[in-house]
């Protein structure tokens, strides 16, 4: 019997993740997610699957992010009917992101055609919204550490990850080896979220390495963010932060409601513009099982902003001048709401550009962080004249250290580590890192590259 795994994402990249595991004739695919970035990396989103999908005994998703679970509802629109494995925080977390991902797919393509910006005649969307809500259907959630069947003999148990509500990490016990999946792996010391759990035994293991090559600053956070809050408001400026709408925005509410509470930043207008992140931080709080946050700060997290649920509500927040607040995802500007707020306030320099997460390369935020002087929003170029400002302190993801550190006391011994989900430079030092500090054997797979993976004898 031979086991073995194929990368079709999240290789060179820190998008697209799936990994397909084989196996006596069962077929499992670990996380489904989307590309993005760069064209090339979202042109593969539109290619044929390089493995039927109905072939798949099942899915088991790690975390809720579309870059981890957004192909799901194009992998049950193309034949997949089996079950989706997840946690039942992740389960409801995708009963808000799937369906919004279809509504902005959906929307992405109408103002294409609307106003002639695309080649395809005309613009479709990957998938609809109401392929997403047919999608959810074949979620099955499963408890942190509860053994499960996956297929036939294949097992599976999650632990906790610490990245967002429902993040695990997944242990697949398959042909007699072990292969766990870290995911996207949180930090220790995460102000929000409880720390990662330590990983059990293991033989094979798929790791990622989105800081693989940096350590975050060591910069007081809270100070950062008064600075920031106070000199932008000083000039009557807008503080425009996208944001991821699970995970980062909690966060940044939480912080914005705790400088309030200590009179470190004024009492001036703030919002959260994304109708997916107000669910997610409704949410967030029926999760104590993931969090640190006492009722009273979940309270208080949840009244820190306005909610602007319709379109309407958020284009009159154009219609204001600062100061203000506005929170709105998404997080790297891939879309969303963000894009009409950006056009509205990049020209002016008494505004700032607020990132709290990781930007990836050939993004919109990305090409912000780097200093770009312009930039494309729905077909037209927008000068740049506000200031940006990234805090790294606020990062979901653990940096090296923090996840040589949390490896460290699972005192593993694999026989073989995969490192994915980083960019090239990022994952290539992180390789080198496990390799010297453990002395394991440690690869960075290239995308569709078999690996066989050997059982104990």
């Amino acid at each position: 019997m031979t086991t073995r795994i194929q990368f079709f994402g999240a290789t060179d990249t820190v998008t697209g993740s799936r990994y397909l595991v084989e196996s006596d004739g069962a077929r499992v695919l670990v996380d489904c997610g989307l590309f993005q970035g760069y064209k090339k990396l979202r042109e593969r989103n539109w290619a044929p699957l390089p493995f039927d999908a109905a072939s798949l005994d099942a899915v088991v998703l790690t975390h809720a992010h579309i870059d981890h679970t957004g192909y799901v509802p194009k992998l049950c629109k193309v034949g997949f009917r089996g079950p989706v494995y997840c946690t039942r925080g992740t389960r409801d977390l995708l009963q808000i992101l799937l369906p919004d991902s279809g509504y902005l797919q959906e929307e992405d393509a109408r103002r294409a055609n609307k106003y002639g910006y695309t080649r395809h005649r005309p613009a479709e969307p990957l998938y609809t919204r109401d392929d997403a809500e047919r999608s959810l259907g074949q979620l099955r959630p499963i408890a942190f550490n509860e053994r499960f069947d996956v297929a036939k003999g294949v097992s599976a148990t999650f632990t906790r990850a610490g990245h967002i509500v429902g993040s695990a990490c997944l242990a697949l016990r398959v042909g007699g080896v072990t292969v766990t999946f870290s995911g996207d792996v949180g930090r220790p010391n995460d102000p929000i979220m409880k720390p990662p759990a330590p990983l059990g035994p293991t033989d094979y293991l798929v790791i990622e390495s989105t800081y693989g090559d940096r350590r975050h600053p060591s910069e007081e956070v809270m100070e950062t963010l008064a600075r920031v809050v106070n000199e932008t408001a000083k000039k009557g400026g807008v503080i425009l932060v996208p944001s991821f709408a699970v995970g980062r925005s909690q966060h940044l509410l939480h912080l914005i409601a705790m400088l309030r509470g200590q009179g470190r930043i004024p009492e001036i207008p703030a919002f959260l513009d994304s109708p997916m992140a107000i669910n997610a931080t409704k949410l967030f709080c029926d999760h104590k099982e993931d969090h640190r946050l006492s009722e009273d700060q979940c309270h208080a997290m949840c009244h820190s902003a306005q909610y602007s649920k319709t379109p309407e509500d958020s284009k009159a927040i154009d219609r204001r001048d600062g100061p203000m607040i506005i929170v709105s995802a998404s997080g790297m500007v891939t879309g969303g709401r963000i894009l009409h707020h950006l056009r509205r306030f990049l020209p002016d320099e008494k505004n700032v550009v607020l990132f709290v997460g990781y930007q990836a390369a050939g993004t919109r935020g990305r090409s912000l962080v780097d200093g770009t002087d312009e930039l494309k929003l729905h077909g037209q170029y927008v000068t740049v004249c506000a200031k940006v400002v990234q805090v790294q302190g606020l990062s979901a993801h653990a940096d090296y250290e923090e996840m040589t550190e949390w490896l460290r006391p699972s005192k593993l011994n694999p026989k073989r580590v995969f490192v994915t989900h980083g960019e090239p430079s990022a994952a290539d030092a992180f390789r080198l890192r496990l390799r010297d500090t453990f002395g394991w054997d440690v690869v960075t797979p290239d995308d569709k590259t078999v690996w066989n993976l050997e059982a104990n004898r």
